[in-house]
C-alpha cells in the first residue's frame, strides 16, 4: 500500500498542467494594452506644427485636439488612413500610423486641457445658441446639444467635444457635410443639409465660445 501511495503521489506531480481552455474551460480574456503616453507624445511631434504643441491649435483652419475624446480621434485617424474621410494632408500623416500609434496619440491629446475659445460675431451668437440648444422645429433640425451636450463637452466614444473649437474649422466641416464633401458621418450630413450659410456661421461662432 505504501508503495502504491508513493507511486500515485509521484504521478500527480509529474502530470502536465493543462491550460484552462484545454481542460474545457474558456481562456481568460486578455486586457487590452494600455496606451503609452510617452510614445504618443513622441509620435504627435509631427502634428504640432498645425495642431499646436499641446493640441491647442492657434491656426483657425486647424482644429484643437486637446481634451478630445480618444475614441473619436482614433476613428478619425483610421478614416483618414483608409480614405473614408478625404484629406490629402491628413492621409499622408495617418498612413504611417499603426492602430497602437493612433491610440497612444489620442490618449496623450486627451490628457491635455483644452484652452477656451471665444465667440466673435455678437450679432450671430443668439441665432447660434437658439439652433444649438433648441434646433429648428419647423425644418426638423435637431438641437446640437442633444448629442454634443449643452456645454459642448460631447459624449465619450459617441459624439466629439465641440466646446472652444475653432469657429472657422467648425464652419468648414459643417459646410463640407452639407455639400457632400465630407461623407464619414451620415447623421451629420443629414443635419447639415438643412442649414444655410448664415446658420452654419452662427453655430460655429457659438460653439467657439462654449466652455
Amino acid at each position: 500500500m505504501k508503495l502504491l501511495a508513493s507511486f500515485l503521489i509521484a504521478a500527480a506531480f509529474a502530470a502536465p498542467v493543462l491550460p484552462a481552455h484545454a481542460a474545457g474551460e474558456a481562456p481568460a480574456p486578455q486586457a487590452a494594452p494600455k496606451p503609452d503616453l510617452a510614445k504618443g507624445e513622441a509620435s504627435y511631434a509631427a502634428c504640432a506644427a498645425c495642431h499646436g504643441a499641446d493640441g491647442n491649435s492657434g491656426t483657425p483652419a486647424y482644429p484643437k485636439l486637446a481634451q478630445q475624446h480618444p475614441q473619436y480621434l482614433v476613428k478619425q485617424l483610421q478614416e483618414f488612413k483608409s480614405g473614408k474621410r478625404d484629406n490629402a494632408i491628413m492621409k499622408g500623416f495617418a498612413a504611417g500610423l499603426s492602430d497602437a500609434d493612433m491610440k497612444n496619440i489620442a490618449y496623450w491629446l486627451t490628457s491635455k486641457p483644452a484652452k477656451p475659445g471665444f465667440a466673435k460675431e455678437k450679432n450671430l451668437v443668439t441665432l447660434g445658441e437658439k439652433i444649438y440648444r433648441g434646433g429648428v422645429a419647423d425644418r426638423q433640425i435637431a438641437a446640437c446639444a442633444g448629442c454634443h451636450s449643452p456645454n459642448g463637452a460631447g459624449v465619450p466614444a459617441q459624439f466629439p467635444r465641440l466646446a472652444g473649437q475653432q469657429s472657422e474649422y467648425v464652419a468648414a466641416q459643417l459646410t463640407a457635410f452639407r455639400d457632400g464633401v465630407r461623407n464619414n458621418n451620415l447623421m451629420m450630413s443629414n443635419v447639415a443639409a438643412k442649414l444655410n450659410d448664415r446658420e452654419i456661421k452662427a453655430l460655429a461662432d457659438y460653439v467657439a465660445g462654449l466652455r
